[in-house]
């Protein structure tokens, strides 16, 4: 493990989320001296508090996990979503350039329009559909204007043990006898906020700035993930295929958001294991934390016994 100095300082905005709890002991394994923020450490939308929190802690590395996800109400809520997803970014990026740090800051497959018949490459144009994909594309185009020392990490249908994601919804829905409806004709690359973690470790370590699509390798259905975890958490539960027609949303979603992570693997050397994996070991530590015991505890003696 590498020591730990100023050098190896890294800052971790979004720390509590889905992604950043994954982070945070993933970058201090990695030999790290970890800094870990969350809103009420550090408010993104901020500046001067970002600014002087920044400055306070003078780290080499920034990742940026902070972010507003609620892609519907994000709908409703437009002012919110960019003062967060955009403002906030540029925030940072400032807040980066003035101590020198390198900065990842975390986009979404969310930017692109779903219309490209194969995965989407870092050279697509990208368009999106609804506030949400807008709000991190402003994002993305406020970090590339500030900060040239930048890592800008597109992930797709993140999934976890630290929050709120489909397949834990799912799971619980399955355990409650709740009907299943899930959608069946969109289609994205589901990525493993543990995989996620390390490859963000690696990617860190050398610094070839710039844009890379981060997911697990293959693309499925939203079924087909639903299908998929509850096979790999043994939980027979019937799932009813419908159409995107059939489950209306506030907000658009694309069709297609399969992300290419071509340009990670020729640069990096670097390929997430295939999603079919992902979550299988999703599903397997998902059941270590959820099944009762198979061997109960040995009793105590009785008193007076030996």
């Amino acid at each position: 493990m590498a020591e730990q100095t100023p050098r190896r300082r890294a800052l971790v905005t979004g720390a509590r989320g889905l992604l950043g709890a994954e982070l945070c002991p993933a970058l201090a394994a990695a030999g790290w001296q970890v800094l870990a923020a969350d809103i009420e450490e550090c408010d993104i939308t901020e500046p001067d508090a970002v600014r002087r929190f920044v400055a306070e802690c003078q780290p080499r590395l920034i990742v940026n996990c902070a972010a507003y996800t609620a892609v519907d109400r994000a709908e409703a809520e437009p002012d919110l979503a960019f003062r967060v997803n955009r403002d906030g970014a540029a925030n940072v990026a400032r807040a980066a350039a003035v101590v020198g740090a390198a900065l990842v800051h975390m986009s979404t497959d969310y930017v692109f329009d779903g219309e490209k018949a194969g995965p989407y490459t870092e050279d697509d144009p990208p368009h999106p559909l609804g506030v949400y994909g807008a709000s991190k594309l402003a994002g993305e185009l406020a970090v590339r204007e500030t900060l040239p020392n930048h890592f800008l990490l597109r992930t797709a249908w993140l999934f976890g043990h630290h929050g709120p994601c489909f397949p834990r919804t799912i799971l619980a829905r399955a355990r409650a006898g709740q009907p299943l409806r899930v959608v069946n004709d969109q289609i994205g690359s589901p990525t493993y906020t543990a995989h996620l973690a390390q490859a963000i470790c690696a990617i860190v370590e050398q610094p070839h700035y710039g844009a890379y699509h981060v997911a697990n390798s293959g693309a499925c259905t939203w079924y087909d993930l639903a299908v998929q975890v509850l096979r790999e958490a043994g939980l027979p539960a019937q799932v009813t295929p419908v159409t995107t027609c059939d489950y209306p949303t506030p907000a658009r979603r694309p069709a297609n958001s399969a992300l290419d992570p071509g340009k990670l693997r020729r640069v990096y050397g670097l390929e997430l294991p295939p999603w079919q994996q992902a979550v299988a070991e999703f599903a397997a530590r998902w059941r270590r934390e959820h099944e009762p015991s198979r061997h109960p505890p040995t009793p105590p003696p009785a008193p007076g016994g030996p």
